[in-house]
């Protein structure tokens, strides 16, 4: 069968899946939730990119494959490798510790410290304290996991009444539709929905409904004429807004082409606060979307969406997957080899009077004639051939991903020369963990950690005087290990117990 279509875009890397094939004509037994009435096209083929991703993630990419109606894939070993990349690289990726950092903090203990110097630092204890209340590394480990696995991760900021504090969550990037205006140069959107299907609920009963959040950057009034003064901006007045919007419409009031854009506002139902306000435009006093999107890569010019890093790695996964299967089968008659008989007498079952099929244990003792022999199939060399296939294709996935045999910790210390090739050993690794940080090092330090210190602003919280925000970034620990000394104590130690 010749190919129907060539797409390149940022899933591309997986049109070689039948199953991706199916991500756009519903109904599909793979992703029976791309149906939705509310789902655009464009969004379809990202949505099932990222139920792909996860399949693998937890070992059940064969039970998709057989959902789109390879029967045969239910049969496919996974054995976790899939998993044990993206923990790898997120381990290398955060370090063993990150940090909030504001710029000039370090020098506040000096004699002569630089001018704001003592309030960077008292910003930076602020900051971390802050994070210490919000798990922040707890909620940057949940979202940089999804990141590295699907290429994509969300942080949502909102400001508590209650505790006086922003608030920070994750959320899957399925949930996730920015709104771009192809129109204008935009470096980001000035629309963002959070959406996804709640399930019917006969016990309660609840139909089955979709939730919609919006954050919208608009004028304050609709006439424009209304301005205001940020506390991030002294001096300077804005007609710009954002307004969040919270609402819930049922399923079957949806029509076609009422698409996640164009719900009919007339039959939405709008969620009510605590307090009792209803989450219809409402507006935070902010002039920014609390929202921001975490990319495993930097996107290639044009797209908006990072790369996971099984992309490039993805087949060959596949062909481990076969072969741990191979290898399953073959090991089956290499422990239990198939027996053939030559002039043996077999027992005769006395109801049917035909031989008994034998049965290949220990203890087991098969009466031969004169001229009888047993021989048995050995099937261990292609065992031994299939074992080291295995080992050649985790060394092929190891140097595709970048993450290096080293990194994986399967490589053979004696192969190592030295330390100085060990080095060289981790080059590609040492170049991935820093192509990802780049890609990261804005969004925390440009947006998410600013967003934090304007949220305090605007929340009037005690101790956030009005002002420019301080350049604040989340500092990641090395990869591996820098400090010398600790390791020739380690070193010495380890040598002291032999």
């Amino acid at each position: 069968m010749g190919l129907r279509q060539f797409v390149i875009d940022a899933w591309s890397w997986l049109n070689y899946k039948p199953v991706m094939a199916d991500a756009g004509r519903p109904p599909s037994r793979a992703f029976p939730e791309l149906a939705a009435s509310w789902l655009s096209p464009q969004e379809m083929r990202r949505l099932a990119a990222y139920k792909v991703l996860a399949s693998y993630d937890n070992n059940q990419a064969g039970q998709l494959a057989a959902a789109a109606g390879d029967d045969a894939a239910l049969e496919r070993r996974e054995l976790g490798d899939a998993a044990n990349l993206v923990d790898t690289a997120l381990g290398y990726l955060l370090g063993s510790d990150q940090q909030i950092a504001v710029a000039g903090a370090e020098h506040a203990d000096e004699e002569a410290p630089e001018p704001d110097a003592t309030e960077a630092a008292a910003v930076q204890e602020r900051l971390r304290q802050w994070a210490g209340k919000e798990l922040l590394t707890l909620r940057v480990q949940q979202a940089e996991r999804a990141a590295v696995l699907l290429g994509d991760s969300v942080h949502v900021l909102a400001w508590s009444p209650d505790k006086q504090r922003p608030t920070l969550r994750v959320y899957d990037p399925g949930f996730y539709f920015p709104q771009w205006d192809d129109d204008q140069d935009q470096d980001f959107p000035t629309r963002v929905h959070l959406a996804w299907e709640l399930p019917e609920d006969e016990d309660a009963g609840l139909k089955a409904r979709v939730r919609r959040v919006t954050y919208e950057l608009g004028l304050i009034s609709e006439d424009g004429g209304a301005t205001r003064a940020y506390p991030w901006e002294p001096g300077r007045v804005s007609r710009v807004t954002c307004c969040l919007t919270d609402a819930e419409w049922l399923l079957e009031d949806l029509k076609r082409g009422e698409t996640l854009d164009r719900l009919p506002m007339d039959k939405a139902s709008f969620r009510v606060r605590a307090d009792g306000t209803e989450l219809n435009r409402l507006d935070l006093m902010i002039d920014f979307l609390p929202v921001v999107h975490v990319t495993n890569t930097i996107p290639e010019g044009g797209e908006h969406w990072g790369r996971s890093v099984l992309a490039r790695v993805l087949q060959g996964l596949d062909e481990l997957a076969a072969t741990d299967s191979d290898s399953s089968a073959a090991s089956a008659t290499t422990g239990t080899p198939i027996i053939g008989l030559a002039g043996a007498r077999l027992p005769v079952n006395r109801a049917t009077g035909q031989p008994e099929k034998l049965k290949v244990e220990a203890g087991a003792v098969w009466p031969l004639g004169e001229s009888g022999r047993m021989d048995a199939l050995d099937t261990s060399p292609q065992l031994a051939e299939l074992r080291a296939r295995v080992e050649h294709l985790l060394d092929r996935i190891a140097a595709n991903s970048r993450i290096t045999a080293a990194g994986l910790g399967t490589l053979d210390a004696s192969e190592v020369p030295s330390g100085y090739a060990f080095q060289l050993a981790l080059a590609p690794l040492d170049a991935l963990v820093g192509s990802m940080r780049l890609a990261r090092e804005h969004k925390y330090r440009l947006l998410l950690l600013k967003f934090v210190q304007r949220l305090y602003q605007a929340g009037r919280a005690q101790g956030w005087p009005g002002g420019d925000s301080f350049p604040a970034r989340l500092a990641w620990a090395p990869h591996t290990p820098t400090d010398r000394a600790a390791v020739l104590d380690e070193v010495v130690t380890a040598y002291g117990a032999v």
